[in-house]
């Protein structure tokens, strides 16, 4: 699926304009996700955010994918069902995921880069399949992202022109830049699931 396409379908899923109901409610979940995490880093500094990071992605992940998939709306609970489905599964994940990255970074930074987008599907994996552990969702990103990693880089980069608008207006119109970015990266996770299998059965 080419890129405009991608963005043209996670524009549509949000209503397609930034003042419709879709879009505020995934800013809203994407604000309060980054608050959480915040408050969580002064509260307990240096574990605090690691802690909750990966259930609070899994979980926003989650319900990026469940608008894509099935037009359902988002709602502000949506960003606690991974704590209460498996807690410790998706903070081990986040924790594998990190460590790995920073692993291959010592190398130099391009390996971690790379790393990073091996691993980039694993937290989508993990709200799809809430029974895979740590390494299944690594190793499933991995098989999914086998030839995808630059298609993805690109489709990333393909925002940083929307970010610089964004940031021109006193950087408050980067926020909704975030829901948009976010919608296409769902719908990129689920132009790969349809064609490629990871993990044995779907």
């Amino acid at each position: 699926m080419r890129r405009s396409e991608l963005k043209a379908r996670a524009k549509a899923q949000l209503g397609g304009q930034i003042f419709a109901n879709q879009w505020m409610m995934a800013l809203a979940l994407c604000l309060i996700s980054a608050a959480i995490t915040t408050l969580a880093g002064i509260v307990v500094p240096g574990l605090g955010a690691l802690i909750i990071t990966g259930p609070l992605t899994v979980s926003l992940c989650g319900s990026f994918v469940a608008q894509t998939r099935y037009a359902r709306e988002m709602q502000v609970e949506d960003l606690f069902v991974a704590f209460r489905r498996d807690f410790g599964g998706c903070f081990l994940l986040a924790l594998m995921q990190a460590i790995f990255i920073f692993l291959w970074s010592l190398l130099f930074i391009i390996p971690g880069i790379v790393k990073s987008y091996s691993y980039s599907m694993c937290m989508y994996i993990k709200s799809d399949h809430p029974d895979y552990d740590w390494k299944a969702c690594l190793d499933g990103s991995r098989q999914l992202m086998q030839g995808n990693k630059w298609r993805l880089f690109v489709l990333d980069l393909s925002f940083i022109g929307w970010y610089i608008v964004g940031a021109l207006v006193l950087g408050v119109g980067t926020l909704w830049v975030t829901p948009y970015h976010q919608a296409t990266r769902a719908q990129f996770y689920e132009a790969l699931v349809s064609q490629y299998e990871y993990g044995g059965e779907m």
